[in-house]
């Protein structure tokens, strides 16, 4: 038997197809969230990955913030819940999770066994997320995914003081027609996220292991200077923005 774990976010959709004993055999990454095509899409790659049909398929659980629309699902799980499973099982023994997602950021920690003991979440503001970031590229006039590479080839940080991500733009805008250097100015923005991202963990209490999820995990620069933000070594993986879905699944197997 296999077990399905969808993730619907905001930005993206993520679906993981794990068998009887929790490896993953399948997975699908698609642009888009609620209310989007992205879900089906997201599914259809990850079962094709998985070489098995959505019959062949036992229980479904969704989470994330469309999850209550995807009416494939047998169950549903908080994005929470999901993101302290999955993190079990990809980091094991892991305590603190660092997670920026496309809208919201959140910091867990996690009991000796995995279980979820306290969070803290960013849901409010943009700032210093996925989104934060997608905006900052589109001013550098270069993908997201570029900004690693943008990063380590600043001579220093330029301070971005807003916390707003409309304020922001602005902000960077206005740097950079004064002639500050723009790799100099990416570095600016991974530090402001940084930053948020540190508050947030440092009010929750940071225990070690430390690792981080979610797509902005696969930026190294500013995963870096996170690192040398909190004072902690972190953790990550290529399979870290399938965290929640991965949780997901393994709530599907377990039930």
């Amino acid at each position: 038997m296999f077990y399905l774990g969808m993730d619907v976010g905001s930005t993206a959709t993520k679906c993981i197809v794990v068998d009887g004993s929790g490896t993953i055999v399948g997975k699908g990454l698609a642009r888009g969230g609620a209310g989007t095509k992205a879900p089906a899409a997201a599914e259809a790659e990850a079962l094709a990955q998985a070489q098995v049909s959505e019959s062949e398929i036992e229980t479904i659980c969704a989470t994330g913030y469309g999850r209550h629309l995807f009416d494939q699902a047998n169950m549903e799980k908080s994005e929470l819940s999901c993101h302290a499973k999955g993190a079990s099982r990809l980091f094991p023994g892991v305590r603190t999770v660092i997670d920026i997602g496309g809208q919201d950021a959140k910091v867990l920690r996690l009991g000796v066994g995995g279980s979820l003991e306290n969070f803290a979440m960013n849901d409010k503001c943009a700032a210093g997320t996925g989104r934060f970031l997608d905006v900052m590229a589109g001013v550098f006039g270069c993908d997201v995914s570029e900004l690693s590479d943008y990063d380590r080839q600043s001579d220093h940080s330029v301070s971005i003081s807003s916390t707003c991500t409309v304020f922001a733009e602005s902000e960077v805008i206005s740097k950079l027609a004064s002639g500050e250097s723009i790799y100099d100015v990416a570095a600016g923005v991974h530090d402001s996220v940084v930053d948020r991202t540190a508050g947030l963990a440092n009010r929750l209490g940071i225990v070690p292991p430390v690792a981080m999820t979610g797509g902005v995990a696969l930026n190294d620069a500013l995963r870096e200077r996170l690192e040398k933000k909190i004072g902690y070594p972190i953790q990550t993986s290529e399979l870290a923005q399938f965290n929640g879905a991965f949780g997901a699944a393994i709530y599907a197997l377990e039930a």
